[in-house]
């Protein structure tokens, strides 16, 4: 046992595996150590094919914490303190922790952490961007040896921000170390940071624990590093258990796997059974078969493992001077891990290697490993094993190898050979006319270590080399390749020719690498574009929605072909126009209420301005139901032209809870102007106003309201009436009124009024018209003159409306105005119009007129006597002489007589009565 030589101070070390990646970047997860000493040494040893030198910084929780100069032929190593890699203590384990390195240099490099402990060593070689992605099936060794000291562990190092990590698929058997069993937690789910880590670990005496964490699955949303194996492990079969050893290495995502496997083996003797080959398959029904055989030795699903040598120990096959070879084919992508040996004669010198698949595209050369014996406490000599395509030409540091050396055939395969060389140390570089890849396996005594140093990016994929999304994001493959050709959803990108490229838009994006005629095509990598994330609400009025995408915060325009639905509606349909990238939205028939809708869409990368992803809140509810109408209104007395109409009363709307304002034309509507504000008593002509009609979400539906004035309809038989004062009129105001309403208080068709004023209202639907009308007295007419001359009188008529009829007695009438023959003395003249009216009539004498006088004493002629005419109020005659001089009035101071005379002076045959003959000196007496 180890322990029974430590008094001896040698420094026993386990087979070492040593497995390297020449890239830029490299990630190494931690890992717990069961019983860690206080005199474990730690490194990274770092080593390039660039002439010119270049710094690599070392990282740990994102904090730089050395920078190392390196260049072809000057590797260098810097060590590294146990706490930033190891977790010792049970506090280190099951918890978010800041354990692991990141290196990252200018140019690509090798890197490997070397540890050792008190007989006890081990190598991470870390696999570069080939070590980091998404997928993996945890790998440790079988424990053979149940005992406490005895453990399996996982470490997951975060490449990225908020990294989701679940860890699932163990046996339900499994009991962690900190006393959980798989039985309670069948799964566990971490998140961590870029540069945050977490560790798991179960010990070995435990029966579950076995094999029981064999082909757990660990899944993450992004990249990350595993590192898995026993810190102290033991595997072999039919020899007796010796104390073990460390098992360890970086694992790779299940896109790095492949079909095809040649293994070397190391120094162990092959009765131990501790040389053996472990698989893990990826998918179910994976068929195994073993130097070619035609059947295969096992079938295994998905997380199940087989160990090749546990059956029969005649695997590894001699193909000449004690080189032992091993050919390896699975139907689907499996895991293949090399149990090694580091010496012949015990179990305790043991160590782990993950196998690189073989194809056609490994690369050429392995430039170059550096310090490759050294561990940090001590140099040890190795075997290197070569595998190279058959017929290549072949030189280690620039020779050749010798025939001892090889080539060796391997038995299954026709396109591949193997090499050994002994007594390699220092720098190695390895040069190959075809595809190479290389391990060693070192030993002295009980020192022993080994691995692979490159083909980790032989089976070819893309990661990202900086960056998250479109744009600034940087893709990257292999760069060991001869030729590349990037392609886009399937189609070639021009000029995509080199082992980068800096994707201009989102979409599915592979290349097609080629070596020596070898070509291969890698999976698929999803470009998406860098969403800004946006919450928007929108409200659904009509039956089908149109939304153009529109940036938020930018003023760009989008392109149509970038327009994509994320998560569709649920309450109705989503299509996108491809020409335009509008999106069409449809609710279901009959649906309200609310609804979702996730969709993207991109700008011109060359605009600097990725994606915008909205979350669209819909709120379905449809624009009100309404219809046109056209309501009436009677007219305004004052204006015969206008009404009152009360528009609230519009039956545009059936249902309750709408807000309505109503316009005076279309375009006021549309601009929310000139609002009507007594809408229950508008004021308007004939003409069209219109309603806006909006529920409480702002859906609006425009109605139409005609006004229709209803004008006064008035009787066209009702009419002034002229009757004779004392008489009465019939008014009638026809037929055809719905109602009738008099001022007398009448409500007949017809009433019968004296003379006055009236007026109806008539009733025509439920409008009324008024009319007035009147019932007019008839004018009388009016004697303006009666001319007497002697003893004939014509009579004179105004007022009054012809023809007139004239009487002396008011019996019987005549037209004519002239009355003849009248006797002396009184007479009555009547006279009545066309309304037949009582009759006027005036008194008239028909006196002794004379037109001369002598006053001579004779008795005749001698004055001149109109007393009869006293009767009449005021009368005054007057006497002119022939020149018109006034010579004598007569009034009732007089007795109406003259003598002729005037100033006691005699006038002799004066003219008399009128100024001119045939005037009336008799004015009619009024009624």
């Amino acid at each position: 046992m180890k322990k029974q030589l430590y008094s001896l101070v040698l420094f026993l070390f386990t087979f070492i595996a040593i497995s390297a990646q020449r890239d830029t970047e490299h990630w190494f997860a931690p890992f717990s150590s069961a019983n860690l000493s206080s005199t474990a040494k730690q490194a990274v040893y770092l080593s390039t094919d660039s002439a010119t030198p270049f710094n690599v910084d070392i990282y740990n929780n994102n904090v730089i914490i050395a920078t190392v100069a390196i260049s072809k032929g000057n590797p260098q190593s810097y060590n590294i303190t146990a706490a930033d890699m190891i977790g010792s203590t049970a506090g280190d384990l099951f918890t978010v922790g800041t354990k692991g390195l990141y290196l990252k240099g200018e140019k690509p490099f090798f890197a490997s952490f070397r540890f050792v402990v008190p007989a006890h060593g081990e190598i991470l070689t870390s696999k570069g961007k080939a070590g980091v992605g998404t997928k993996f099936y945890a790998v440790v060794a079988p424990i053979t040896n149940p005992t406490q000291s005895m453990n399996f562990t996982t470490g997951i190092l975060a490449t990225e921000n908020n990294t989701t990590v679940t860890i699932s698929g163990y046996s339900p058997n499994v009991v962690f170390t900190n006393g959980v069993t798989a039985t309670a937690t069948p799964s566990m789910s971490i998140t961590l940071n870029k540069g945050q880590s977490y560790i798991v670990e179960g010990r070995g005496n435990v029966a579950g624990n076995s094999t029981g964490f064999i082909g757990a699955k660990i899944t993450s949303d992004k990249p990350v590093s595993v590192t898995n194996g026993n810190f102290l492990g033991e595997y072999n079969i039919g020899t007796s258990l010796t104390g073990g050893d460390i098992v360890m290495d970086q694992s790779v995502p299940v896109d790095r796997l492949g079909k095809e496997f040649v293994i070397v083996k190391g120094f162990g003797n092959i009765a131990a059974k501790t040389e053996d080959v472990l698989l893990v398959a990826t998918e179910d029904n994976t068929e195994i078969y073993v130097n070619n055989n035609p059947t295969p030795v096992a079938t295994i699903n998905e997380g199940q493992h087989y160990r090749v040598n546990e059956p029969n120990n005649v695997n590894y096959i001699d193909q000449g001077s004690g080189h032992y070879n091993m050919y390896v084919r699975t139907t689907k992508n499996a895991y293949v891990y090399q149990l090694l040996a580091g010496t012949a004669t015990t179990s305790a010198t043991i160590g782990f290697n993950y196998i690189p698949p073989l194809n056609c595209l490994l690369p050429r050369k392995i430039d170059e490993i550096g310090m490759i014996e050294w561990l940090p406490q001590a140099a040890n000599n190795i075997k290197l094993n070569i595998l190279t395509e058959k017929g290549a030409a072949v030189t280690v540091n620039g020779v050749t190898p010798t025939a001892a050396q090889g080539p060796y055939d391997v038995t299954g395969t026709v396109d591949w050979v193997s090499y050994s060389l002994t007594g390699v140390t220092g720098n190695v570089t390895i040069i190959s006319t075809k595809a190479v890849t290389a391990g060693i396996a070192g030993g002295s005594g009980v020192v022993g270590y080994g691995g692979y140093f490159a083909g980790f990016s032989s089976v070819p994929a893309i990661s990202k080399k900086t960056g998250e999304c479109v744009p600034g994001i940087i893709l990257e493959t292999g760069d060991s390749f001869e030729t590349y050709q990037w392609y886009l959803n399937g189609n070639p990108i021009p000029g995509a020719t080199t082992y980068t490229y800096t994707p201009m838009q989102a979409g599915n994006y592979t290349v097609k690498v080629g070596m020596g005629g070898c070509f291969a095509t890698t999976p698929v990598y999803e470009v998406e574009s860098c969403y800004e994330q946006v919450t928007k609400s929108l409200i659904v009025c009509e039956t089908q929605k149109t939304i153009i995408p529109k940036f938020t915060n930018h003023t760009v325009s989008f392109i149509p072909s970038t327009v994509q639905i994320d998560t569709a509606p649920t309450n109705g349909t989503a299509t996108i126009d491809p020409a335009t990238g509008t999106i069409t939205y449809t609710a279901n028939t009959n649906f309200i209420g609310n609804d979702l809708m996730v969709y993207h869409f991109c700008a011109n990368p060359t605009t600097g301005v990725g994606c915008e992803q909205v979350t669209l809140h819909l709120k379905v509810d449809p624009n009100p139901t309404v219809k046109n109408v056209t309501i009436k209104s009677c007219y305004l007395d004052s204006n015969p032209n206008m009404a009152a109409f009360n528009l609230e009363m519009a039956p545009i709307v059936t249902q309750t809870g709408y807000t309505i304002l109503y316009y005076p034309t279309l375009a006021d509507l549309n601009n929310g102007t000139n609002v009507i504000l007594n809408a229950s008593s508008h004021i308007s002509s004939n003409t069209t106003v219109y309603a806006n009609v909006t529920n409480s979400n702002g859906c609006s539906s425009i109605a139409q309201i005609t006004l229709v004035v209803l004008p006064p309809v008035k009787s066209t038989v009702l009419s002034d009436k002229i009757i004779c004062i004392e008489n009465k009129a019939t008014l009638d105001a026809g037929a055809g009124f719905d109602g009738y309403r008099w001022s007398t208080g009448e409500t007949t068709q017809a009433i019968t009024v004296p003379v006055g004023a009236y007026w109806v209202q008539l009733k025509t639907g439920e409008c009324f018209t008024r009319q007035d009308v009147k019932v007019l007295a008839a004018e009388q007419p009016v004697i303006s003159n009666l001319e007497i001359k002697n003893n004939t009188i014509t009579v004179s008529v105004i007022g009054g409306t012809p023809p007139y009829k004239y009487s002396l007695d008011g019996t019987t009438w005549q037209d004519s105005n002239f009355f003849g023959n009248l006797p002396r003395g009184e007479n009555s003249i009547f006279v009545k119009d066309f309304y037949n009216c009582e009759p006027i009539d005036v008194t008239v004498t028909v006196p002794n007129l004379l037109n001369a006088i002598t006053p001579n004493g004779d008795n005749k002629n001698d004055y001149i006597d109109y007393s009869e005419l006293a009767y009449k109020k005021n009368l005054i005659f007057n006497i002119y002489d022939r020149y018109g001089n006034k010579v004598y009035q007569a009034d009732r101071f007089s007795a109406y007589k003259w003598d002729g005379t005037m100033y006691g002076k005699k006038f002799l045959r004066q003219h008399i009565g009128t100024k001119s003959p045939g005037q009336s000196l008799i004015k009619p007496k009024p009624k």
